[in-house]
């Protein structure tokens, strides 16, 4: 199986290293300092097992030079997708899957349900990314892992290995069975699901609070959970997203302070969000938390303290140029 990865930053770098290391032959569509560090050393992992080494099949900016693959990772973030869309269908060969291993709520997330004829304005505005991908081409994917790129082409993985995929519409196939073998044998804990929107909430529902919080306050999850005013706002927050997903098909069985417990025990970690502010990146804010408050739009649930938590994010977000002023305002802003 030919694979690509697009994208090839910390999550991405992660999932192709391992790939390639196992003996699959991984491309890279990349660009500057990352496509110069690929080229030059290939795909590069250190974690707690020491440094993992990878010949890349190949690296370029440009998909004609890269050929169709029978596997094409998407790992970019989420503001940048739209633009790189007509690329990754450009990567993908007749037959061949898209993998979107991204945060939050993905483009593919309500195509073709009740209520939700019309893309999500928040991820897939004028639906340009479900024109360029078509939906029977997807597989859906959750990733648990924690990492970081210290320099370009380099990833430093902390802990989890955890993957999910499974088929938007639910169910097994023989194509998400196929795709989990390979990523099994390139050592992931590898899951394949029933039912992965149900997956994509549920780690949105955790993350969706952490993620902006610690933006915007500087602090590591552990302090976040330490202070007793801001936890009491992220479970609130997290109680109306809750309320969403019942009505989407995607229940929550546990309490915010269930979630809570889970996420201290990962101890002194900087959110990915986080991470994003202190490099000068585009924050995910819209596939996080705008996309939530659409569809709690759609289907009629209030999210008061969810609107708070976008209107502060947001307006911290633009004014350090770190989200466009046309950012997603979402169903009730004004």
């Amino acid at each position: 199986m030919k694979v690509c990865i697009v994208g090839a930053g910390a999550i991405g770098g992660f999932l192709g290293t391992r790939l390639a290391a196992a003996g699959v032959p991984v491309a890279a569509l990349a660009r500057g300092a990352t496509l110069q560090a690929l080229r030059h050393h290939g795909w590069r992992l250190d974690g707690a097992d020491g440094p993992l080494r990878a010949p890349v099949a190949a690296a370029a900016d440009d998909p004609a030079a890269l050929g169709r693959h029978d596997l094409v990772i998407v790992a970019v973030k989420g503001p940048a997708l739209a633009a790189v869309a007509p690329q990754v269908a450009a990567l993908r060969a007749d037959g061949g899957l898209v993998l979107p291993a991204m945060n939050g709520v993905p483009w593919w997330f309500c195509a073709g349900r009740p209520g939700f004829e019309a893309p999500l304005a928040s991820v897939d505005p004028g639906g340009r990314i479900g024109a360029a991908i078509p939906l029977d081409s997807v597989l859906g994917a959750v990733v648990h892992a924690s990492t970081t790129t210290p320099e370009p082409g380099l990833v430093a993985h902390r802990m989890g290995r955890g993957l999910i995929i499974g088929e938007p519409s639910g169910g097994r196939s023989a194509r998400a069975e196929a795709v989990g073998a390979l990523l099994r044998e390139a050592g992931f804990e590898l899951t394949v699901s029933d039912d992965v929107r149900q997956d994509v909430w549920y780690k949105l529902w955790g993350n969706m609070t952490m993620n902006p919080v610690s933006a915007i306050t500087g602090a590591t999850l552990d302090r976040v959970l330490a202070d007793p005013l801001v936890r009491r706002f992220c479970s609130a927050a997290m109680d109306e997203a809750a309320a969403v997903g019942a009505r989407i098909g995607c229940p929550i069985a546990q309490s915010a302070e269930d979630r809570h417990a889970l996420t201290a025990r990962l101890g002194p970690i900087r959110t990915s969000m986080l991470q994003d502010v202190d490099a000068g990146r585009p924050l995910e804010l819209d596939a996080l938390v705008a996309a939530v408050r659409e569809i709690a739009g759609r289907v009629g649930v209030p999210t008061p303290n969810l609107d708070a938590l976008h209107g502060l994010a947001r307006l911290f977000g633009r004014v350090r140029g770190l989200v466009p002023e046309d950012a997603a305002a979402g169903p009730t802003a004004a």
